[in-house]
């Protein structure tokens, strides 16, 4: 019934169901959801989705609690790409799928994190590569989720490199900037970082004076500029980069913002290093993967799935002395 459904409603462009791709693992159909309803149940019951709660977004270990996490940031990606693949008539459980994955892989303390393994394994370490493992490799202790090949793609394709086959994977790209650039902004101004007004008054003007303007604004310019690929228009695009150019130094590159980042790579030095040299020491689904895959994609592996609070916590119990208790 829902396959049906979407061939009356989806646009002849849409990535319909019955035309997916299909999985590593044949299944049974279920009689009641697509392949890809499927996928978007099976990534919000996995436990890779439920510890972004605790993994940064910008602002590390906030102690307030209206700041994004990377879970908030997933599900305002989500929204924003759901309204545009509806809008367009693609698919818009694909889509929704392909959102609520794209950042399974990501490390503990946001790009900080992503930056320290990168440089600390021989292999490299992409957070986007990553979170297909994650689906792939790592959840279910090592059976993975058995995602269909167009929700995997949109994940892997959802930053940089070579754009994603499906219109609803291309949408996650832009969704991402969309949603980062908007709350990034709202966590800054909450936290006395910038005020809005400090944003250039031609970027607000062109884009919008407020959040809701900007990503309502940014978001019909995408469906008026798409067509067979995925975009905003020039005009509009170049003013969203300029915006970008402007976070990076008022925010990004902040000293303010970035004041702990030192701390939290080095946590994450030792903890690799610690276990790169005691592999047996960690759970048993990554002692698996030291031996199929080596042990630095086994340590990396490990703590990329931990989430800030968890880091800490292997931190002090492997490096914090212990109080004596008589």
């Amino acid at each position: 019934m829902s396959e049906e459904n979407e061939k009356k409603i989806l646009c002849d462009k849409a990535c319909l169901a019955v035309n997916s791709r299909g999985r590593a693992a044949d299944e049974e159909p279920c009689a009641v959801r697509t392949c890809f309803q499927r996928d978007r149940d099976r990534i919000i019951h996995c436990q890779s989705f439920r510890r972004l709660k605790h993994k940064t977004q910008v602002f590390l270990t906030p102690s307030g609690d209206h700041y994004r996490t990377r879970l908030t940031h997933t599900l305002e990606v989500s929204q924003i790409a759901r309204t545009i693949a509806r809008a367009l008539q693609l698919n818009e459980d694909l889509t929704e799928a392909v959102a609520l994955g794209h950042d399974l892989g990501h490390t503990p303390f946001g790009h900080a994190g992503e930056r320290a393994l990168n440089n600390l394994s021989s292999t490299g370490f992409k957070h986007y590569e990553q979170s297909v493992r994650v689906v792939e490799k790592i959840e279910k202790n090592g059976k993975g989720l058995n995602l269909t090949e167009e929700v995997k793609n949109g994940i892997l394709c959802h930053t940089r490199g070579e754009e994603a086959y499906t219109l609803e994977g291309q949408i996650i790209r832009i969704a991402d900037k969309i949603a980062y650039i908007n709350h990034d902004i709202d966590d800054a101004v909450r936290a006395g970082v910038m005020a809005e007004e400090d944003i250039p008054l031609s970027l607000r003007l062109q884009l919008g004076m407020t959040k809701s303007e900007r990503i309502n604004n940014m978001v019909i310019d995408v469906i008026n500029n798409s067509n067979d690929k995925i975009r905003m228009s020039d005009d509009f695009y170049t003013a969203f980069m300029d915006l970008h150019n402007f976070m990076f130094t008022a925010v990004y590159t902040n000293p303010v913002c970035k004041s702990e980042e030192s701390k939290a790579v080095a946590m994450l030095e030792k903890i690799y290093s610690y276990y790169i040299e005691h592999i047996d020491e960690m759970p048993e689904e990554f002692i698996s993967i030291a031996y199929d895959d080596g042990a630095e994609r086994a340590v990396c592996d490990y703590i990329a799935g931990m989430s800030d609070t968890y880091a800490i916590k292997i931190f002090n119990n492997l490096f914090v002395p212990k109080c004596w208790h008589e």
